[in-house]
This record gives C-alpha cells, sequence and structure tokens, in this order.
C-alpha cells in the first residue's frame, strides 16, 4: 500500500489527463499538503513565501480535481499543533484563507464547487472564521466537487470529541456499551457525511500520516510523492492517480 513516488525528468513521464481511466477516478481524494517552509528555504526566502505559493497550488489542483470527476478533496490547510509555529508564520497562515477565498471563490461558484471545512473551526481569529463561513455560505447550494479544507484539525483530537458526544447521547438513550459499532462512530466523525478517501497524498517526500483523518484512511492507498507543494501540479497528480489505478484494493481480503 505504501509506494514513494520518485522525482523523474518530466520529458520521460509526459502524461494527461486523457491518459487516466476516468472510470476509475478516486471519489475521495486526501493531500497532506507538506513542504511550503522547505520550498521558501531553498530558495533563500520567508517561509511565509512558500505558504503563499502553496495556495497557489491549491487552486491548481482544484481545478484540476473538479476537471477530471473528483468528487471530494480534502486539503490538510493547519493541525491543532500547527498552533506552536512561530507566531508571525501562524498569523500569515491565518490571513491566507481571507485573501484566497476573495480572489478564487467567484471561480469556486462558477465552477460549481462547494467549500466546507473539517476541524475545530470555532477556535479560529474571527477574520478567518468569517471569511470560511462566507464562502460557505456562497457555495452552500454547489452541486459539484466539495473542496474541504481541514484547518484546526486533529485525527485524535476528533476522535475523543466524537467519543465524548457519543457518550453524551448513549447516556441520554440508555445505550451501552455492546451497543457501539462503527457504523455508530462514523456518525460522530467530522467527515460523516463523506466517504472515506481512497487515495492519500502526502508531498514532500516525509513518509508518516500527522494525525490527519486516522479513523478514515484505514484502507486507502498511500503515495508519497517527493515535490513539495508549492512544485506539485496538474500533472503530478494525474501521476499519482496513474499509480492508484495500477494498484488492487483488497480491504483485507483475497482477490
Amino acid at each position: 500500500m505504501f509506494k514513494k513516488l520518485r522525482n523523474k525528468n518530466r520529458s520521460e513521464t509526459e502524461t494527461n489527463h486523457s491518459e487516466l481511466d476516468l472510470h476509475n477516478i478516486p471519489e475521495h481524494i486526501a493531500i497532506i499538503m507538506d513542504g511550503n517552509g522547505r520550498w521558501a528555504k531553498k530558495r533563500k526566502m520567508p517561509r511565509i513565501k512558500g505558504h503563499y505559493e502553496g495556495m497557489q497550488t491549491i487552486k491548481k489542483i482544484t481545478r484540476a480535481a473538479n476537471d477530471i470527476g473528483v468528487k471530494y478533496l480534502t486539503l490538510y490547510a493547519f493541525s491543532t499543533e500547527n498552533w506552536s509555529r512561530p507566531e508571525q508564520e501562524v498569523n500569515y497562515i491565518m490571513n491566507l484563507p481571507v485573501n484566497f477565498l476573495k480572489t478564487f471563490l467567484p471561480e469556486l461558484i462558477e465552477k460549481d464547487v462547494k467549500v466546507e471545512t473539517i476541524g475545530f473551526t470555532d477556535d479560529l481569529p474571527a477574520s478567518t472564521l468569517k471569511a470560511i463561513n462566507h464562502a460557505k455560505e456562497k457555495t452552500a447550494h454547489n452541486q459539484g466537487l466539495k473542496l474541504i479544507f481541514a484547518i484546526n484539525y486533529g485525527g485524535r483530537a476528533e476522535i475523543v470529541d466524537s467519543v465524548r458526544r457519543m457518550f453524551d447521547d448513549m447516556q441520554k438513550q440508555g445505550y451501552n456499551s455492546e451497543d457501539i459499532t462503527e457504523s455508530m462512530m462514523n456518525q460522530y466523525l467530522m467527515t460523516s457525511q463523506y466517504p472515506d478517501p481512497e487515495l492519500l497524498i502526502r508531498t514532500s517526500g516525509e513518509q508518516r500520516i500527522s494525525n490527519f483523518l486516522i479513523w478514515q484512511i484505514s484502507y486507502s492507498e498511500f503515495i508519497f510523492d517527493q515535490k513539495l507543494w508549492p512544485d506539485f501540479d496538474e500533472q503530478e497528480l494525474y501521476d499519482c492517480i496513474k499509480i492508484y489505478q495500477k494498484r488492487q484494493r483488497r480491504f483485507g481480503g483475497l482477490l
């Protein structure tokens, strides 16, 4: 299941989405967008420049995913652990959704993309939350790709929060521990309205999931791509999907 996508000369791997099996496109792709800071450091730029360029990549990948029929695209934008970063960097990241959605929202509306979030968004700065809620409101009736930002999100915190709420409801309704099922647990997760991701991509070559969707990716296919997130482009997305399409998903069984 774990496979590393090697950097190759583009001339050796030149493809386009016409070479994809459009009948086998992952319904739900989740991406850990890693490498913004390293991208900037390599160019002797401030880390915040890497985050800015990373936002431009989000636009490209959203367009590409929408064009080939992906139904859900979940992007790990900010984790519950990221608050420990330098204050200047955190403040810049928190302001990015304001500028990003201001410029990209008209296109999202035009392309029928629906903006959604998972995470503890009530803890975000007021200006960030206002921009996100405005985008969600303006795209609420869109029927196309669901663009899901995981912001102030952590997998362990999600599970703890879900168990607490489930426990409270079980007490009120007279359930006992034998009544707990995976299906019941799913209903309390932040992702309850989405299918589990078939494909998880992490950029920058790091091979860990960093507390991202740890319940939901139990049977996802993993691809660890060497590209830093600002360098990840449409072609790299197609290459990842081509690798996914060559795999056999057995879900613990035999073919």
